[in-house]
């Protein structure tokens, strides 16, 4: 048994995990990285790739006064990207729904995400969402799903969360939820392994099987 109670609320990353947007963003951080006269290409970012692109603009030495450009750039740059849904992503969140309070925990921004998620009509199965830019913190740090926690109203014993990364994994145990990874989402599956998630499920399409009860 994943929770120790009664599972009662499924939580989700979203890029990566419902979202396969890898590409999209690898692409966006490539032609960012050549604009700031950066020499990376995407073995370099898959190497240092985090959900926190700080991390990312540490990895490539950028100094942090030339931030803000680096956000702005990618953020021009992703626009002509068009990542579609995980293969059964939308089936799983809205099976899950039937039986569960759902939530979406997602370090990117609350206007990139909620417009892609309106795109995908899947607005309505989301009970509770914290975006990357509503915290002062950013994954691992357990903010985000602890204010989700909030709002759904549960403990942490009666939630898991899902996601895609070894961030994911380290915000949910300090948040106190269980956490399952979906490595062939993950863009570092690797560390994903290494990282000791509850379960470990090869797409999010497993998902259902791991938690029916």
């Amino acid at each position: 048994m994943l929770t120790q109670k009664p599972l009662r609320a499924v939580l989700f990353d979203w890029d990566g995990t419902l979202l396969n947007s890898f590409q999209a963003d690898t692409d966006a951080y490539l032609q960012m990285f050549r604009a700031l006269g950066i020499a990376w290409n995407s073995t370099h970012l898959a190497q240092h790739y985090s959900p926190d692109w700080h991390n990312v603009y540490r990895a490539a030495h950028l100094p942090p006064e030339r931030w803000a450009e680096a956000d702005r750039l990618w953020h021009s740059f992703y626009r002509s990207e068009r990542p579609q849904l995980q293969t059964g992503a939308r089936r799983i969140v809205q099976q899950l729904a039937s039986r569960f309070r759902l939530g979406l925990v997602s370090s990117g921004s609350s206007l990139r995400v909620r417009s892609q998620i309106r795109a995908f009509g899947l607005e309505q199965f989301f009970a509770v969402s914290v975006f990357g830019d509503q915290v002062p913190h950013r994954k691992p740090h357990p903010m985000q799903l602890q204010l989700a926690l909030r709002g759904l109203g549960f403990e942490p014993g009666a939630c898991i969360y899902v996601g895609d990364a070894p961030e994911d994994v380290r915000m949910a145990r300090r948040a106190g939820v269980a956490v399952v990874g979906v490595l062939e989402h993950s863009p570092v599956p690797e560390r994903l392994r290494e990282s000791r998630p509850n379960a470990l499920v090869k797409t999010i399409c497993s998902l259902p099987q791991l938690i029916w009860v």
